[in-house]
């Protein structure tokens, strides 16, 4: 029998990053691209361009009520990679389960608890999809919000690798 992260990893495993078109010349500008649905969550100007990060096409999953699927966009200048991530709402286990091109990576978060630098895009995430009415702000201040919501603000947060087999 399948654990519950086992049957959202194999879920989120079934859905492959898409970026080839991107990256194959066959766009001047990641930026003039974007899905006209996608709520821009960052965007901030690098050399030579743009950086920003997106989601778009979120979905509820049919046999699970917590658990959304949804399209990550993550551009730089020269390079877009759009990611089927899935993400699952629950306050008991809230979670993002999205890959790095390697590795399929699990991270259990805490909403409403301490924000860093290394955790700030997995909370944007999260609430975004989650709870798409607080897209946009800044997740180092919703931990009332979280709360009232019913997330204790108390969980531990981790992170497990998967090796992928890639496609």
């Amino acid at each position: 029998m399948l654990t519950s992260l086992a049957k959202l990893c194999c879920a989120a495993l079934a859905l492959a990053p898409a970026a080839a078109w991107a990256q194959s010349g066959l766009m001047e500008s990641p930026e003039l691209s974007r899905p006209p649905t996608m709520v821009l969550l960052t965007e901030r100007t690098v050399a030579g361009g743009k950086q920003a990060t997106g989601v778009y096409q979120i979905e509820r999953d049919p046999l699970m009520p917590d658990v959304r699927r949804v399209k990550v966009w993550l551009e730089l200048p020269n390079d877009l990679q759009v990611r089927n991530e899935t993400i699952r709402c629950s306050p008991k286990m809230p979670m993002r389960v999205t890959n790095d091109g390697r590795n399929l990576i699990a991270r259990q978060l805490n909403p409403g608890g301490a924000i860093s630098p290394g955790n700030r895009l997995d909370h944007l995430i999260w609430w975004a999809v989650c709870f798409p009415e607080l897209a946009k702000q800044d997740p180092a201040t919703l931990a009332d919000k979280a709360r009232e919501l019913g997330y204790s603000g108390h969980l531990q947060e981790s992170e497990q690798r998967l090796p992928s087999t890639g496609r």
